[in-house]
């Protein structure tokens, strides 16, 4: 079950850049500046794109393998099904899992978030037939 433990430390690697994005806009607020600088944005965006939101959708993934093995078993390597052993430890790692899920999708949602503020700092005024 060394995926849980992959999943965790994804989870908070994902979890502490989160924080220090949501510092980072904060300070953004406070100041009363907007993200006008196009290697931060290019930073940001890779970041939150290719970094983050893959960690986190692979350790889900692996994750949800590891569990998929637990529940049903695999009877050709001869490995039984332990989630007729240990029923509460399976809920609760179902459950984990189902949380990882719903930050991945958010990941992919604040990806898509940095993406646009990224492509609207090369599309003002190229190519506008205004």
């Amino acid at each position: 079950m060394q995926s849980l433990v992959i999943l965790v430390i994804a989870s908070g690697m994902v979890a502490c850049y989160s924080l220090l994005q949501g510092a980072r806009c904060l300070v953004s607020i406070i100041r009363g500046g907007i993200l006008l600088n196009r290697p931060l944005a290019w930073a940001i965006f890779s970041c939150d794109q290719q970094v983050m939101a893959y960690v986190i959708i692979g350790a889900v993934a692996v994750a949800m393998e590891a569990a998929l093995l637990g529940k049903t078993g695999q009877v050709e390597f001869q490995w039984m099904k332990t989630c007729e052993l240990y029923q509460r430890f399976c809920t609760q790692a179902g459950g984990g899992v189902a949380c990882a899920v719903a930050a991945s999708a958010t990941m992919v949602g604040i990806a898509l978030v940095s993406a646009f503020n990224l492509f609207r700092l090369y599309g003002h005024g190229k190519g506008s037939s205004k």
